[in-house]
């Protein structure tokens, strides 16, 4: 060994696309979570104490009992077929006809975006998203170097009406949309404009990505029939048990037409061949028992309470010129301070007092949110969202009267 041996220059073999990867400011920012006396709004947690903790007992022992050999085992890309043809059932409630082939399982819905951006986004290519929009799709996706032009929100969702100018002035390849329960906004999307999505997107040749991790927990209203009953032909799905049993076991999945699911299954076989066999089995056995729709039901009871409890310290502790959503389900509310706030500047206030969210230009592709914020309600204890609403509301004052 010399000491003058040649090293590699990391930096200057890093492919082009690494210029476009970026940190997620979310879990960056979940590492505030660790910090004692921190109460954190800002990650998307399932509440931990809510875990399935003796289920997942019961079945590990349980799969291990009957099938170890299957479950150490390599699998199919596919996934477990018992699972698939749960999946499928599953939204054919809705009228969807869908079988085990047009299901792939995957290492959490984050990976099923990754695959749709390897199968489907050319350099250059135009996505259309919300504005606001889910970070980790953005982040999923710009290593493959697209364009992202949005549409606007309002309080029920995508402004569908603002589609049609858009796809007549830009070439996009496919509609991104996120209908219940928002993340960030925690808005759901009606049927009438879910209707009017399908309608436009079909009139411009284009396909429409349905993301729906939240749309199980609905604590208030009449479920709304996702985008893909209107239209399977058209529509791609994605699902997680991310937020209806733990996200520690990674396991999302695609719902999509066969000859699209031949393109996924190929591209994950290059990814990772397949999503582990132990926890499909075992979200399987948990599923099929019925654990898991009493288990939904428990999780909807917490989470109301939490969001009950955090609407009601906002309309006390917020000043007036401060709006936010009121969210039907799912873990989020968006929030939309005077335009003289800067929520970047906002988080640092607060930070000084123990609470943190996400800023909302965060989750804006091609700029803006810069006076919004995203709360999650679904992590923290009651006492906690009280004090913790109260702080913030204080630090929004403060930064309101430093920005005068």
């Amino acid at each position: 060994m010399h000491d003058d041996q040649w090293t590699t220059d990391w930096q200057s073999v890093l492919a082009d696309r690494t210029k476009r990867m970026t940190r997620s400011m979310i879990r960056e920012l979940l590492k505030f979570t660790r910090v004692p006396g921190i109460i954190s709004f800002a990650g998307g947690l399932p509440a931990p104490e809510v875990f399935p903790v003796r289920e997942f007992r019961e079945s590990s022992a349980f799969v291990l009992e009957e099938s170890p050999e299957r479950a150490l085992q390599y699998s199919e890309t596919e996934g477990f077929l018992p699972l698939r043809r749960f999946l499928a059932e599953k939204v054919g409630k809705y009228g969807v006809a869908a079988g085990p082939e047009n299901v792939l399982l995957t290492n959490g819905a984050q990976q099923a975006l990754d695959l749709l951006g390897k199968v489907f986004i050319s350099p250059g290519d135009t996505v259309l998203t919300e504005a606001p929009t889910y970070l980790g799709a953005v982040q999923a996706w710009n290593a493959y170097e697209p364009r992202f032009v949005t549409v606007p929100l309002d309080d029920d969702g995508m402004r569908v009406d603002k589609l049609d100018e858009l796809l007549e002035r830009n070439p996009i390849k496919f509609i991104y949309v996120l209908p219940n329960f928002h993340n960030p906004a925690g808005t759901t999307l009606p049927l009438e404009r879910r209707r009017e999505l399908v309608d436009v997107a079909a009139r411009h040749n284009v396909f429409i990505v349905e993301d729906d991790p939240y749309g199980e927990l609905r604590y208030e209203g009449e479920d709304v029939p996702p985008i893909i009953s209107l239209h399977k032909e058209n529509t791609i799905y994605l699902g997680t048990f991310s937020k209806t049993l733990a996200p520690g076991i990674r396991l999302g999945w695609i719902i999509a037409p066969e000859v699209v699911m031949d393109w996924l299954v190929r591209a994950k076989q290059g990814a990772d061949l397949h999503t582990g066999t132990f926890v499909q089995m075992l979200a399987y056995d948990i599923a099929s028992r019925g654990i898991l729709k009493r288990h939904v039901i428990d999780i909807c009871r917490v989470y109301s309470e939490r969001r009950d409890v955090m609407l009601e310290a906002m309309e006390e502790h917020f000043p007036e010129g401060v709006a936010w959503t009121r969210p039907q389900g799912g873990l989020f509310l968006w929030v939309r301070c005077p335009p003289a706030v800067d929520t970047e500047k906002l988080l640092k206030r607060a930070l000084e007092v123990k609470v943190a969210f996400v800023p909302g230009f965060a989750f804006y592709p091609d700029g803006g949110g810069r006076n919004a914020m995203r709360l999650n309600f679904s992590c923290m204890p009651p006492d906690k969202i009280r004090v913790g609403i109260e702080r913030l509301g204080n630090a929004i004052r403060e930064e309101i009267a430093s920005a005068q």
